[in-house]
Parts: structure tokens; sequence; C-alpha cells
């Protein structure tokens, strides 16, 4: 694993906390990200992004235990489907209670889940004690930024933090899968 800069890492997760937006580096693409559960935060990526909150958002995890409670919905044999796919470049749709939180969830009864193997978000998602958003940085509908500069130009001062870090070395974005279905809504 490439050297992570325990400063950079620190300033990530106090950006996180005190309701920022990140721009870090994922398997394939930057990606934008926030406190799932800070709700301004969450509306403020979506506004930078020109994103409309009924479109939903994924969540990125560190590891298997930050994503198993967002398996309960699941039966025994899909949950352990989900599982013994990660950690990797797979995001699962998932089923969630009507109370989990729309700003994440957008219209839909479900919401799109991932453990990434990529060591910087795995350091990301531990320092900071759980799961975060995770979509693509760019305008809704427009390229991905591939680089931090692409970054700064899109979104200028919108976001807070860039995560210094290499990408995963991925061509295309994670995979998407619905884990009720097995049915790939979006391929890798």
């Amino acid at each position: 694993m490439a050297y992570l800069s325990p400063i950079h890492l620190r300033s990530a997760v106090s950006v996180l906390k005190q309701g920022g937006v990140l721009a870090y580096p994922t398997e394939a693409v930057w990606g934008l990200g926030c406190d799932p559960y800070n709700q301004q935060a969450v509306e403020r990526l979506l506004a930078l992004k020109q994103r409309p909150m009924t479109k939903g958002l994924i969540l990125i995890a560190g590891s298997i235990a930050q994503a198993e409670p967002y398996l309960t919905l699941l039966t025994a044999e899909e949950r352990q489907t989900v599982i013994n796919s990660w950690p990797a470049a797979k995001t699962w749709v998932v089923p969630v209670d009507p109370s989990f939180p729309i700003w994440i969830r957008g219209e839909h009864l479900s919401v799109a889940i991932r453990v990434s193997a990529h060591p910087p978000v795995q350091a990301l998602c531990h320092a900071f004690g759980g799961v975060i958003i995770s979509t693509s940085a760019n305008l809704a509908g427009k390229k991905t930024a591939k680089n931090p500069l692409q970054i700064v130009s899109v979104f200028g001062n919108g976001v807070d933090y860039i995560f210094p870090a290499a990408l995963g070395g991925l061509t295309k974005p994670s995979q998407i899968r619905d884990a009720r279905t097995g049915a790939i809504l979006r391929p890798s």
C-alpha cells in the first residue's frame, strides 16, 4: 500500500465530522463524500453535484462489520452472497426500513452499499468510524473529474478537502447489483 499521511487522514476525518464535503479517490474514480447522517452535509453535496435527492446515494464502508447493520432485511442466503463478494468494487442495493433517512435513500426503500478493497477508502472509513457517502466527483450527467485539479475546476471551493491518495487502478466504477434478485443494475 502506498503511504497514507496520518495528517491528511486526520484532516479528512475532521472535515467529515464537521459536516464538510470531501473529495477522495475510490477504486476507479474520484468520489465526493460526507457524513451520511448529517442531513445538511448530504444536501450540500447534492446541491454541489446538482443531483436530485430522489435518486439516492451510495454508502461506502471500510469493513464488512461497518456494512452489516445495513443488511438486516436480507435473507440469510442473500446476506451471505453479499458478504462473500466483499471487499471489492461491488455495490449492492439492499432493502431498508421506511424510517431510513430519505436524504440517503432518495425515493427508494433501498440503499446502495459497498465494502471497498481500496486501502485509502478503508483507512478513511475506519478513521471516521463508519460508512460515508460515495458518489462520483462530477456534476450530474457530466464526466467524472479525473484528478484534484479537475475537482477544483468543477467545484471551486465547494469541496472542503481533497484527500491526497491514489486511485485504485480500476477503469470503471463499481458494479451495482440488487441483493434480492442478483440483477445487475450497473455493469462494471
